[in-house]
């Protein structure tokens, strides 16, 4: 009979144990209002930047920003191909919380000549011994805007030196008309 006793006794704490379980399941399923806060969902500037950095024709020679205001995002930059002005604008209406965009992104003009220069820029920069840590990502962080000869360097870097190279290379590519280094150093 003792033996019987201590069965049914284990049987008994064990039903218990699952019952608490089952309770404390059940608690966190009725507050569902608790779990996105405790979970971490992203800000809607790091949704923005996420889905703009992920773009598929946004290359070394384009440049994107935003500001959020609210639940309006205001799109600025400049782009090389019209495709990525709009899927910007796209891909951040999606975005749940994001009311309205206003897209103030500019097309840059085609030209034979603006894309020689890019090229040349690219390779000018990216290209330097003192800048080679910068082309190891695939997110470019200089980024060389061109526009009727005119070359724009935006982004981030490590130095002021790193920034003043890049200005120098920038400088010695033939056919360009002025260089404005917008570089920031990264503190």
């Amino acid at each position: 009979m003792e033996k019987e006793r201590g069965v049914l006794n284990g049987m008994v704490s064990s039903v218990c144990r699952r019952g608490a379980w089952l309770a404390a399941i059940v608690a966190l399923l009725a507050m569902p209002a608790a779990l996105p806060a405790a979970v971490g969902v992203p800000s809607l500037e790091a949704q923005v930047r996420h889905e703009l950095l992920m773009l598929p024709y946004y290359t070394v020679f384009d440049q994107l920003s935003f500001q959020v205001n609210g639940n309006t995002v205001v799109l600025t930059g400049q782009v090389t191909r019209p495709v990525l002005k709009s899927d910007a604008a796209n891909v951040v209406k999606r975005i749940t919380g994001v009311a309205s965009v206003d897209n103030r992104i500019e097309v840059l003009p085609l030209s034979g000549v603006d894309n020689r220069i890019r090229l040349a820029e690219l390779r000018a920069v990216y290209g330097n011994p003192a800048l080679s840590r910068y082309n190891l990502g695939a997110i470019a962080p200089i980024r060389i805007i061109v526009r009727n000869g005119h070359v724009t360097l935006e982004g981030v870097v490590a130095s002021t030196m790193d920034k003043n190279i890049a200005g120098l290379a920038a400088n010695g590519v033939a056919g360009v008309f002025s260089v404005t280094n917008n570089l920031q150093v990264n503190s």
